[in-house]
């Protein structure tokens, strides 16, 4: 009797000791603003021996890609395994509410027996659970895992931040004990969009030295694993959040700031297949909203439906990913609506407003010397082709490249009949993209703050109703035919009276590119900015008039705006106001107004007062410096 008691308890024990032996412990090393550019990827001038030595015990990745070209979307995405576009996190620096089915995947992988930690950026633009992590501080650390658990360690390397290159001070600190690269040396590696100067390979070379810092980091915590026993019960995977902190990298859709490093080592034990062979490189397309995905397969959870990443790594993984998806949208102070998709080979850009340049003055990046040096040689005049087109004053609105012959993407082949089919059929994928995810980025800022308050969530805009689907079709039609030009001119002037705020909101930016073209609409746009219960509309017809040279009903709307309006439609007006130039010069004193959130007159301000202050220095010729 005893001993079947005693089998009876071993039986019931087998299965908790056995799930835990089944469920590797994962360590994600990610690192920030950076891309491929380690020995290990082909760039021999590179110092990163940990790096490569990783590489040679894993796998490499060549087509990883990120969701967007700046950290916190990008985050966003990573952390809930769903594109910020589906959830209203795709402008910088916002702040959502997610609907009650979507969280943070760590949730589950606590529900799933792990011990989860964070050290210790977050930055999700959404305010993360409590029960997201059992640790998410500078404490956060695998060595407080309880023996019965398996952990999953999260570890951020902030050294590589784009201000560790334009901050001396950071820089200094970060490099400290490091040999630092020769200037020379490296820039064989810089891309033709920087003019090669003194300066360039100077920010270029500093670079190179803050990745070797990251090297380091990574050594240590590799070193760390071993020493404790471990290296052989976990799966490491390092990545970084989107490309080189540089001008036309950071926030591009570009490879340059699309394309990342991906390197993950697997234990024996737990290979599925040929995955994690030492030294093997995969030319797979991952997009990193698959990490979640790919850490709940590797513990064995269940994949929640919702998600749109896949896993990569595991048993009974699905077919691998035809393509990668980006987007770009409100860059801090700026907005500008970008998409892109990307096959093995060839990408394909959408630009949502090419009539705004390139680089639009950002105070983040203009602090920095390339950026200032790209500046210089704009003024001089003697700026290469290569370094012109990005300062070019409108953009095409699709681009496609062969990244396999322009890995820069300098060569645009939307219009080259040989390309045709890849362009067509990328651009389905786009607006196929589009649809499926339900696009956010086509509604306003500042209307997807009002509707949140109402719905409790972003997500339920464009999801929560009987018709959404056939809605995000027309909103997804309205956008692109915003961009056809005069022949469009009779279904935008329809649109200024349909219903739905949204759909004029296009009809009214569709009219304003078509500038003069569209004169015939200018008594509705006068009415509708004057009245339109929308602010983001009025705003719109504002802009649309201006371009129409009809600034003197457009200027007294804007400046209402900026005094009476919310956050984000503030924001818009003041785009709009610097976008126009020597028309706004009525509205100074308004515009000079607003310009005081440091008086602690708007809190909210910040943003507002950015694009006054360009707006101004480029009227009065001032050179007022704001935060």
């Amino acid at each position: 009797m005893r001993c079947a008691l005693i089998a009876l308890s071993l039986l019931w024990l087998v299965p908790f000791s056995l799930k835990a032996a089944d469920q590797p412990n994962i360590l994600w090393l990610s690192a920030e603003d950076i891309s491929a550019h380690l020995g290990c990827y082909g760039y021999e001038n590179a110092t990163t021996p940990n790096l490569d030595q990783l590489a040679t015990e894993g796998t490499r990745y060549t087509h990883a890609f990120v969701t967007a070209g700046v950290c916190a979307p990008c985050r966003s995405a990573i952390i809930t395994g769903m594109y910020q576009t589906s959830l209203g996190t795709h402008h910088m620096r916002c702040n959502a509410t997610l609907p009650a089915h979507v969280k943070p995947f760590p949730i589950w992988m606590r529900e799933a027996g792990y011990y989860c930690t964070n050290n210790s950026k977050t930055d999700y633009q959404f305010k993360a659970p409590k029960n997201t992590w059992d640790e998410s501080s500078r404490k956060g650390h695998w060595k407080n895992c309880p023996d019965d658990k398996p952990f999953f360690s999260v570890f951020n390397y902030t050294g590589c931040h784009e201000s560790g290159i334009a901050g001396d001070s950071k820089y200094k600190s970060v490099t400290e004990g490091i040999k630092k690269h020769d200037r020379d040396l490296v820039a064989a590696s810089l891309p033709p969009y920087y003019p090669n100067t003194e300066t360039t390979r100077e920010d270029w070379g500093r670079y190179y030295d803050i990745i070797t810092a990251l090297d380091r980091w990574v050594g240590q915590h590799l070193k760390t694993l071993e020493e404790a026993g471990l290296a052989d019960d976990t799966i490491v995977v390092f990545w970084s959040d989107h490309g080189v902190g540089l001008p036309r990298a950071k926030r591009w859709l570009y490879d340059s700031g699309m394309h990342v490093l991906l390197i993950v080592r697997i234990p024996e034990k737990y290979r599925s297949g040929d995955q994690g062979k030492p030294g093997s490189v995969s030319n797979q397309l991952v997009s990193l909203i698959d990490l979640g995905p790919t850490a709940l397969n590797l513990a064995g959870a269940e994949i929640p439906e919702h998600m749109h990443g896949q896993p990569f790594l595991g048993s009974n993984c699905p077919t691998p990913r035809k393509y990668v998806y980006g987007a770009r949208d409100r860059m801090d102070e700026r907005y500008d609506i970008i998409r892109a998709v990307r096959d093995h080979r060839y990408k394909y850009i959408r630009n949502y407003e090419p009539f705004k340049t390139y680089y639009q003055y950002m105070n983040t990046p203009e602090s920095g010397a390339t950026m200032r040096e790209i500046r210089k040689v704009q003024k001089q005049g003697n700026a290469s082709a290569q370094v012109a087109k990005f300062l070019e004053p409108e953009k095409a609105i699709e681009e496609l490249y062969d990244t396999k012959n322009d890995p820069h993407e300098m060569n645009n082949l939307a219009n080259d009949p040989e390309y045709k089919e890849t362009l067509d059929r990328l651009k389905e994928q786009h607006l196929k993209w589009v649809l499926e995810t339900r696009d956010l980025g086509l509604v306003p800022e500042a209307e997807i703050q009002a509707r949140e308050k109402k719905l409790g969530s972003a997500w339920a805009i464009l999801n929560e109703s009987d018709n959404a689907t056939m809605f995000m079709e027309q909103l997804r039609l309205a956008a692109s035919t915003s961009l056809a030009g005069p022949d469009s001119f009779s279904v935008m002037n329809l649109l200024l009276k349909h219903p739905e705020s949204t759909f004029r909101y296009w009809a009214a930016i569709g009219l304003g590119n078509m500038g003069e073209a569209g004169l015939g609409a200018e008594p509705q746009l006068v009415h509708i900015a004057i009245n339109d219960q929308s602010e983001s509309v009025r705003v719109a017809a504002a802009r649309a008039l201006c371009r129409m040279e009809r600034p003197e009903e457009a200027l007294p709307v804007l400046i209402d705006v900026l005094d009476n309006g919310s956050q984000w439609a503030r924001v818009h007006a003041a785009n709009v106001l610097d976008e126009i130039d020597e028309q706004a010069r009525p509205a100074i004193e308004g515009m000079k107004r607003n310009n005081a959130y440091r008086k602690g007159l708007v809190a909210d301000g910040k943003y507002t007062v950015r694009v006054l202050n360009r707006a101004l220095n480029e009227l009065e010729g001032t050179d007022n410096k704001v935060p």
